[in-house]
């Protein structure tokens, strides 16, 4: 008997076809892998654009809410009090507290106009009478390009200010500071209500002998006056400043010689004026904002970026001071002062500006100086911010890195090289999105 046996017949791939289906297959995923790495970068842009707006804004809301309450005092919204003036006419004179002290600037954080100095402009040598706070003392800018500050480079004033350039914890080179001071609405301790702080006073000429603290259920501790503060006593017309001793939550004016000046005493309100006492070195808030460059990656090493620094009386932790980072990403701060002269025009200014004008409205009662007067002018200030996205993004393209800034005068997109201060000018990359933000801020300083 024959057998036959019958074999199947084998197929396979040949090697050509086996090298088109893998050049297929790396065809697909390339494709994938594009459009993922497409996506991703996409998206990483999105999120980044998204917390860039959002801290944008905050910025601005943040800035804001100080620069509006320059010079913002205690209940005093118009003029002060009313004094006769020639021709028998009673008129509201200028809301500015009058000063007994010899040591106001020694109270106050972050000042670089001392007495005597020459600070790009000459201010007067240390009074030798009572006189009116200057309004250079309630605001003050600093313009700054790339290699020096106008009207003065704060760091030289203030050892707490750091000096610009590109190396971790400088000042953003080509960033403005500004310092205001408003006296703390939360703070302070009225006198004449029931169980609140009340005045002792000379029956013979009336004038301050002690205030003694008592704190109502929502005003501060006592504690919150130091021993050594200078006390500010004000109404809704107008205030005084002068050197107490405190014990016991008793305040004690000071009558020495080397710390008071003695033509003339505090004298005190009536309680109808609704009267309250403060602490210069506390309550006197003075706040100044500028850049300082940090790490993104807060290792110490480059990408570094711009953080916005607020810094209040001075940073000195016993006086309610201190020294935060609000927010990252700010590469450039700029300010202009939109100011009303004694013409009653207004025109936006830089502080270099403010600081010479001697186009003032009236002086103050009993001024010391003229320098710097026209800052009580100042009615509001536009802020300009440059916000980047922080983390370099290698992959936008040319258009995406271009931006406007408007306080430059730019009128179109540009890109990084192409501005007055350039990123690589400050220590930051070119491939970031980088947007504007403005804000025209109104301001209580304006003292007719």
């Amino acid at each position: 008997m024959k057998h036959s046996l019958s074999f199947g017949r084998q197929h396979g791939l040949t090697l050509i076809e086996l090298m088109v289906a893998m050049v297929l297959g790396l065809l697909v995923a390339a494709g994938i892998v594009t459009v993922f790495a497409s996506t991703s970068s996409s998206n990483k842009a999105q999120n980044q654009l998204a917390r860039l707006q959002e801290e944008g804004r905050f910025a601005i809301t943040r800035l804001s809410s100080d620069l509006s309450m320059a010079n913002g005092q205690y209940c005093t919204n118009s003029g002060g009090v009313a004094k006769p003036g020639t021709g028998g006419t009673y008129l509201d004179h200028l809301r500015t507290p009058k000063v007994y002290a010899k040591n106001l600037i020694g109270a106050l954080g972050d000042v670089t106009t001392n007495w005597g100095a020459t600070s790009g402009l000459t201010y007067p040598a240390a009074p030798t009478a009572s006189y009116s706070m200057p309004s250079f003392l309630f605001m003050r800018g600093y313009d700054c390009t790339l290699n020096a500050c106008t009207p003065v480079d704060p760091h030289d004033y203030v050892a707490g200010i750091p000096a610009m350039g590109t190396t971790l914890n400088s000042r953003v080179k080509g960033s403005d500071v500004v310092t205001v001071r408003y006296v703390d609405p939360s703070a302070g301790w009225s006198i004449g209500a029931a169980g609140g702080s009340t005045i002792a006073t000379s029956s013979s000429v009336g004038t301050i002998t002690s205030i003694t603290l008592k704190p109502l259920s929502n005003e501060p501790p006592a504690s919150n006056f130091a021993n050594g503060d200078l006390v500010m006593l004000a109404d809704c017309s107008n205030a005084q400043i002068f050197p107490a001793s405190a014990s016991s939550s008793v305040l004690t004016p000071s009558t020495n010689t080397t710390l008071v000046y003695t033509d003339s005493t505090p004298a005190a309100q009536q309680p109808e004026s609704a009267p309250s006492v403060f602490s210069v070195n506390r309550d006197l808030r003075t706040v100044t904002y500028y850049l300082k460059v940090v790490s993104v990656n807060n290792d110490g090493k480059a990408p570094f970026t711009g953080a916005l620094m607020r810094r209040v009386n001075g940073a000195v932790a016993g006086h309610g001071g201190s020294e935060d980072e609000l927010v990252r990403g700010v590469e450039r701060l700029d300010f202009k002062y939109g100011v009303q002269d004694s013409s009653g025009k207004t025109s936006f200014l830089t502080a270099k500006q403010v600081d010479d004008s001697t186009a003032c409205p009236p002086q103050e009662i009993s001024a010391v100086t003229t320098v710097g007067c026209l800052w009580r002018g100042v009615k509001s200030v536009e802020v300009s911010l440059l916000m980047d996205g922080q983390l370099p993004l290698y992959t936008l393209a040319a258009n995406d890195q271009q931006y406007r800034y408007s306080a430059d005068d730019n009128t179109g997109l540009l890109a990084p090289s192409g501005h007055a201060i350039r990123p690589s000018d400050q220590g930051f990359p070119d491939q970031l999105l980088r947007r504007e933000f403005t804000a025209l801020v109104a301001v209580r300083n304006y003292n007719p």
